[in-house]
This record gives structure tokens, sequence and C-alpha cells, in this order.
């Protein structure tokens, strides 16, 4: 009796199934990998889509692996036949795995072990194939952002400050809607993009609620998924239409040059950690210094960034180690303080042996007139 990896997992919900298959399905399915060759276990729903398209040795439909008559064909029953068809007596699954079905397999004598490591940690590392997905879906949210920025620069402030467009109160939800529309025919599928005035902007997860006014930082954060490669795209900027303060210059000033000096330090073997926690003390030293005050905090309370790729939020952080040749992560400095707003500047970059290659191409201008 042999072992073998298995996944059960909707791909479209699960960025390691859709690694590994190629084959986008919102429904659960069965994949193990076992001798050296690939094999998914389709409903008939799905099996003639997933033929031509999914990246596997084999295609299989269920009824391969159940007994006639078969009145169970739970994903239990299926992976049940597959281990006594192809012999396999234990598996080793993702630390995702539903752990209902672990113990349904449990049940029935299989041995489950759940991996304590990435399942496929070769997808931290990019190929030219995922990095020319990655700029696709890049361009979609630069369209998204750019759509966002002419409406903003076409509204006018009335006499309390207030923005309009077309002679209607410009929202955070009509902003975004138009963004997520332009968005929807460049080829991406929007997923709560951020359109957060004022203070609002200093929560950097805000989606933004409510009237836009003029002379204040709104951050605009929009990271669609590419509706046919499945990769996403990231983009931050922090913008003001009309005047900025003097104190909102400074900081975003500030955010911009701490975007530059860490990309500048960002290589092959340079250290995440290190790195995050000397650009939060040049920031501190320039006169912003994270902490807490009144209850919330300010400065810079989040990580650098993030892995970006199938996953929006991908392994590994800026924080979590070294940073290696082939990571694709995002790089979004940001500083927050009520009172003068909430500033996040946002690129995606592919670590290189010397240096960077910034992916974006979206300008940084944060007075809009």
């Amino acid at each position: 009796m042999s072992s073998a990896r298995l996944m059960v997992a909707a791909s479209g919900h699960d960025a390691d199934m859709l690694y590994a298959t190629r084959f986008y399905a919102d429904d659960p399915f069965v994949w193990w990998e076992a001798r050296g060759k690939t094999h998914v276990a389709l409903s008939p729903l799905e099996i003639d889509r997933a033929k031509p398209i999914a990246r596997v040795t084999q295609v299989h439909g269920i009824g391969e692996f159940l007994t006639p008559p078969a009145k169970d064909s739970s994903s239990a029953s299926v992976i049940s036949g597959i281990a006594a068809k192809y012999k396999l007596k234990s598996f080793l699954v993702p630390e995702q795995f539903p752990a209902g079905l672990l113990e349904k397999l449990r049940g029935k004598g299989l041995k489950i072990t759940v991996s304590d490591q990435p399942f496929f940690p070769e997808r931290a590392r990019k190929t030219k194939e995922e990095i020319a997905a990655l700029i696709t879906a890049l361009r979609v949210a630069e369209t998204g952002l750019r759509r966002g920025i002419d409406v903003l620069k076409a509204s006018k402030p009335d006499r309390r400050g207030f923005l309009k467009w077309s002679g209607i109160p410009l929202t955070s939800e009509r902003l975004r809607a138009e963004m997520d529309a332009a968005v929807l025919h460049a080829g991406g599928s929007p997923a709560n993009t951020i359109v957060a005035g004022g203070i609002q902007g200093c929560d950097p997860h805000e989606r933004g609620h409510g009237p836009l006014r003029a002379n204040e930082a709104i951050v605009l954060d929009i990271f669609p998924r590419h509706a046919s490669n499945f990769y996403y795209g990231d983009l931050t900027r922090t913008v003001v239409r009309g005047r900025a303060s003097e104190a909102l210059r400074r900081q975003y000033a500030t955010v911009q040059e701490g975007k530059r000096w860490v990309m500048k330090q960002m290589r092959d073997g340079a250290d995440g950690p290190a790195l995050q926690k000397e650009l939060i003390a040049r920031f501190a030293t320039a006169g912003y210094p994270t902490e807490q005050r009144d209850g919330r905090w300010v400065g810079m309370f989040h990580g650098v960034g993030h892995g970006l790729g199938l996953d929006l939020h991908e392994s590994p952080r800026f924080a979590a180690g070294k940073l290696f040749a082939g990571l694709s992560i995002t790089v979004e400095p940001g500083l927050y303080y009520p009172g003068v707003g909430g500033v996040r500047i946002e690129d995606v970059v592919i670590v290189g042996k010397t240096g960077v290659r910034n992916l974006t191409k979206f300008e940084e201008e944060l007075e809009l007139r």
C-alpha cells in the first residue's frame, strides 16, 4: 500500500487547488498525486469542461470510484474508492483540509496526516508566466484607479466643501461603483475596493462610506482579480481633490520617501523584518512615531507588504524572513494620523538578485486639480 497527497476544495476559493489544476470551479472536487502522477475526480457537471483545461495527468469522473448503485457520492466515498483502486492507505493533506471530511476518512481506516508546511512552496517564487499574469492583473487595477481619479478631477466642491459629480453628491459608494465598473469592463473581478476619505482613511481596511470632501486625503486601494488568469492586482494611491494641508503634504512626502528607501534595500537575501523595523524607526525620526493615542493606533501599524499571486494576501509577508529572487510582493508603507489624514502608497514588485522590478506603472500625484 502506498501514500499520496490529497486536496478537496473549490479552486475558485482555494489558491492551492487552482495552482495545482489551473481549473476554476466554485464547487469542491478531489485532487490527488500518487506515484508521480496527478489526478482530479469531478462530477458529470464539470468533467467535460475540465478535460481540455485542467493541468493534471488524468481527469476522472467520480463514478469510476463509486460502487453501483451509487447512492452516496460524497467526497468521503469517492476518496475511499480512489484509495481502493490505487491501493493507497495514507494521504498527506494541506492545513485547510475540511475537518469533518478528515474525520470521516479516518473512520474509513485511512491514515490522514495534515502537512505543517506549504503544500506548494514553489508558489512563492513566480515564473515568467506568472509575472506576466500579475502584470495583466495590475493593468486592470490601474484601469479602475484611473476611473476613480478621472471622476475626482471632474468633481466640484459645493459651498460646504462636499464634492459633487454631475450635479450629484460624490460618495465613497458612488466612486467605488465607478471604479469597480471600470474593472469589470477591463476583464477583472472587483472585491471590496477601498475609497476612504478623511478620518476613515486612518483605518487601513475601512472600505469608506458617505460623502467625500474637497481638500482632504482620500485613500484609494483597489485589488481586483483577473477574470481569466485569476491572479490579483493590488494598487493604492492617496489623493486630495483640491489643496492638501501643509501637514498632509509633509506626511505624504515622508511615505513616498519611505517607499523609495525600502525598495532600494530590497534584493535576494535582504532581511525583511529588519527592513520593516528600520522603516518604522525612520518614520519616527521624521516625526511620525507608531504608538497608541487616545485608544487608537497612529503611525505605521501594519506590515510593509505581503505576497501577491493567486491569493490577494499570499505567504510570505514582508516581515516573515529573508526576501528571495522571484518573490512577488507589495510595498505599501502608510502613515495614519486623525486630524491630518491617512496616507498609503502601494506598488507591486518582483524581487531580483540585486534589486526589484516594479510592475506598477501608475503615477503618484497627491493633489488633483
